[in-house]
Order: C-alpha cells, then structure tokens, then sequence
C-alpha cells in the first residue's frame, strides 16, 4: 500500500498521521469511555436518560474529532463494504435479540407513546451511540494507525491489526462497562462476550455502520423483553 505526497492510503481509510498519534486517541477514547459513567451515572446519579444523551453527544464528538484531526474520510468509510456491512449487522442484531430473549426474563414496559420513545431513545440512540464507542471508535482508530505501515500489505498482516483492534473493543467494553458499580465484578464478563458478537460487523467490513446497528437489535429487544433489566441498559438502579 503506498501514500501518496498528501499522505493519504489508496484505499482511503485514512491519514498515516503517526502511530502515536492515533494511539493518543484512543487512549483519550478509554479515559472518557470510563468517566462519563463513572462521575454522571455512579458519582452523581443522574438522570438516566439525560445520561444517554450526553453519553450520545460526548461520543459523537470524541468520533468526530479523531476523524477530523487525523483525516480519516467517513464518507468513504460509510461506503465501504455497505452492503455486507448492513447484512452483517441485520443478522447480528437478530442474534442478539434472540440471546436478549432467552437469557433475560420478561418484564413489564411502557405503553403507547412512552414505550415508543424508550424504544427510539434507550433502544436506538443509546443503542448506536455504545456501538460506537465500544466497537467502531477503537477498530477503526487501531486500523486506521495501521494504515500505511507493512503491516497492512499482506494479509497476515491484517489478521494481526484485526486481533489487536478486536482486543482494542474489548478494553473498551470493559473499561467503559467498570464505570459502572454493578459491573465491577464478574458480571463484566458478559458484555465482553457480547463485543466478540457486535463487533463482527464493522470488524469484517470497517465500515462504520454494522455495529451500532447490531448493538441497536439488542437494546431494542431489551427495551421490548426486559425493560427492567439489570444486566442490559445500564446504569441501573
């Protein structure tokens, strides 16, 4: 893979900006991945909901910037694979509805226009934006240091980033999944089980949009099924 005078890959996938730089980011990715929940949802306990939406906004922003200071094309990225990246998230999102379903008990929800919003805000926003933050952001930012060294010429090569930007998600999953008391223990084990299942998606493709899109098949199936859940949507009371 050669860099042309900008710096840019063939492929696009991003600037070759220095490894450090990128490692940089998602060393900050991991620190605010932690905070949030820790100060606004464990420290301060705050609204639920109004945590989901600054969680949304502070995530969107971290993305956001990486991309921006580092010159990573999101549009290309959005256009990559997009057809395998929608399928794979379809069927990974069905996966995770049907694990929802048969590990967690029914419980009662909302009705009318009350359970449509939890569905649009606990299951679709809330839902993305932890499919950004704990899979797209550090596969990406892991492929995208990557991006012109030799590492990337050979197929190998991309095994070993793979693995690397795999285990980068699964740091963050736990990281971000500690920032919350109930987590620290054992029962952090099974978000991490569930990262090596959402991940898939937008690890196979690097297209940003698989794994939000399967992480929202399983909060909106927790919202539908187990609405008073201690073990998805947190953080719980």
């Amino acid at each position: 893979m050669s860099i042309n005078a900008l710096g840019r890959t063939e492929h696009g996938i991003g600037l070759s900006t220095g490894i450090s730089v990128h490692w940089a980011w998602l060393a900050g990715g991991f620190v605010m991945a932690f905070a949030l929940p820790f100060l606004l949802a464990d420290v301060l306990a705050i609204d639920r909901d109004a945590f989901y939406g600054i969680l949304a906004v502070a995530t969107l922003a971290l993305f956001l910037a990486w991309a921006r200071s580092t010159g990573y094309e999101l549009g290309r990225a959005v256009r990559r694979r997009w057809v395998l990246a929608l399928g794979l998230g379809v069927a990974t999102a069905s996966l995770l509805a049907v694990i929802v379903v048969r590990t967690e008990d029914a419980t009662v929800h909302p009705d009318g226009v009350e359970l449509v919003g939890a569905v649009l805000w606990r299951g679709v926003v809330y839902g993305a934006t932890d499919g950004l933050l704990l899979s797209v952001y550090p596969i990406l930012v892991v492929f995208a240091a990557f991006a012109g060294s030799r590492l990337n010429d050979r197929l190998a090569g991309k095994v070993v980033i793979g693995a690397m930007a795999l285990i980068a998600s699964l740091a963050m999953t736990a990281i971000y999944h500690t920032g919350y008391s109930d987590f620290r223990s054992t029962k952090v084990v099974q978000p991490l089980q569930g990262d090596a299942v959402w991940s898939v998606p937008t690890l196979v493709t690097l297209n940003p949009v698989g794994a939000p899109l399967a992480h929202v098949g399983l909060h909106v199936s927790a919202v539908l099924h187990s609405y008073e859940t201690d073990t998805f949507l947190p953080p719980h009371e």
